[in-house]
């Protein structure tokens, strides 16, 4: 039987079960047992990075919240225990890095190096946590083989791709998925709303009377859906590129695609202004010298080490992949200048680091979980809705143009998924007893626009702090002391930042 959340009906706070109902005592009260991080990482890179000071333990929640003592799983959880005064101590930092799919794990030791300086890891036990269905956490979302993944075969993200789908090629996407993940109902149970169970569950046994949380870009969403759901058990929120919760799929991803092509035309003036710019002197006609490129990948994809080649999707993945931040553009510029002559090995890489690629060619399941979740939490479109879209999206961001003819037999991804969409949207609009919350927006952000920030303030009544510049998210980045500031003052002592207050990158 599947939950609630999987009817496609938004749960409120006040039907949502409680810890002393329907059988939830058990999860609510158990005790993590932190120990060695031996067992845990699902990349020899992530295995390097998880010993002491970092421990870990497994939370068990229920697959269903309908069900509890039904069918169980295992969240992953990660800690680095508050480094200053006992005493001083005031509970646990829960982070999210976004996504969805990305390992909070993995977070918290690239934060702990960001923040090395900050009161918030004398204060605060740092805790990230691999969402249920991703990476450390059990059963794991896995579709593809790393093979499969390396020949541009995974098929999980068709944003502006290249091709034609069938009803039977979505349907054995869902088959091989749930095959690979512990079965139709584990796919039909990752959305993000029991996400904001086990979250809450996980809360509990860390001793937390409320929660301290960090979210940023996906995690905005999380945050806000926790706010809606338990807005009482929050003592902090700090949201940072914030998806707009009133926005469907097709919506927002045509905001999403028009940011991405305002920043690369800004790469392009950036490439411009230098010598030998791979996209040419004239950044008004980047786009054409771009498509010419790479449109030809569609039929001819090119070396790329190793072995390897370089296809069209695989190309417009890398590069919109390094438009997310200013300092991988110099990266992009130089992969540009290579598949010019025919070498397509740096866009790859620019592509697969975001993507979750280890450099000993392990992947991580970040982008099958990308998949599953949004699965879970949006609304399915039909093939004619879906050509629409593709085209909007090719007249909104043309760089993302096949050159080809899109038409009704494009599919999404998501169409043969288990269960039904459960996020339900507009979310976080009947929050109550939530504290103060901070939200971090930048004027620049490609994939989370800025005006999104305010919107989210105005439904769960938080204050903006405004970041000038044309990166997404900065605050779990440490990369600005303005911000970090502002990050921490909010954490340690609960100061809001004036409406006013601006910080520039």
């Amino acid at each position: 039987m599947l939950s609630a959340a999987c009817t496609g009906a938004p749960t409120s706070a006040e039907s949502e079960p409680r810890p002393s109902a329907g059988g939830l005592e058990a999860y609510y009260g158990q005790k993590l047992s932190f120990g060695s991080c031996a067992d845990y990482g699902t990349t020899p890179g992530e295995k390097k990075q998880y010993v002491a000071p970092f421990e870990c333990a497994r939370l068990t929640v229920p697959l269903d919240y309908q069900d509890p003592k039904g069918r169980t799983i295992q969240v992953a959880v990660l800690r680095l225990p508050a480094q200053g005064d006992p005493g001083q101590r005031i509970g646990s930092l829960v982070l999210n890095p976004g996504g969805p799919g990305g390992s909070g794990m993995a977070q918290t030791p690239a934060f702990s190096v960001a923040h090395a300086k900050s009161p918030l890891l004398q204060r605060f036990d740092v805790v990230g946590f691999d969402p249920r269905g991703v990476g450390s956490s059990t059963p794991a979302i896995r579709c593809f083989t790393d093979a499969e993944r390396d020949r541009g075969e995974d098929q999980t993200t068709l944003l502006a791709s290249a091709g034609q789908w069938t009803g039977e090629d979505t349907r054995r996407l869902a088959e091989r998925c749930a095959k690979g993940s512990g079965g139709t109902e584990m796919l039909a149970a990752v959305g993000t709303r029991n996400v904001a169970r086990d979250m809450d569950v996980l809360r509990a046994a860390l001793g937390d009377d409320k929660l301290t949380f960090a979210g940023q870009s996906y995690g905005t969403r999380l945050g806000a859906v926790y706010a809606e759901m338990f807005g009482k058990n929050v003592r902090a929120m700090v949201l940072d590129g914030v998806i707009d919760p009133t926005l469907q799929n097709p919506q927002r991803r045509l905001t999403q695609q028009a940011g991405f092509q305002q920043n690369f035309d800004k790469l392009a003036a950036a490439c411009a202004a230098g010598k030998d710019c791979p996209l040419g002197a004239d950044p008004t006609r980047a786009t054409e010298v771009f498509q010419k490129l790479v449109q030809p990948l569609i039929d001819k994809p090119v070396p790329a080490g190793d072995g390897r080649t370089l296809n069209f999707n695989q190309a417009i993945g890398g590069v919109t992949a390094g438009l997310y931040y200013p300092e991988a553009w110099p990266a992009l510029i130089k992969g540009l200048a290579r598949l010019k002559q025919g070498d397509g090995s740096q866009i790859v890489k620019v592509g697969e680091v975001f993507g979750g690629r280890d450099p000993s060619g392990v992947w991580t399941n970040f982008l099958e979980a990308n998949l599953a979740v949004n699965c879970n939490d949006e609304v399915r479109r039909t093939p004619e809705q879906e050509a629409r879209l593709r085209a909007d999206i090719i007249r909104i961001s043309p760089y993302v143009a096949t050159g080809r003819e899109v038409d009704g037999v494009t599919r999404d991804a998501c169409e043969s998924w288990p269960g039904k969409p459960s996020l339900g949207i507009p979310y976080a609009q009947d929050v109550k007893g939530l504290p103060a919350s901070l939200i971090i927006s930048v004027t620049g952000d490609p994939a989370t626009p800025y005006a999104a920030g305010r919107v989210l303030a105005d439904e769960i009544g938080g204050t903006v702090l405004t970041v000038e510049g044309a990166r997404h998210t900065v605050a779990q980045e440490g990369v600005n002391p303005c911000v970090n500031a502002a990050f921490a003052a909010y954490l340690v002592d609960l100061k809001v930042p004036a409406e006013d207050r601006r910080c520039r990158l």
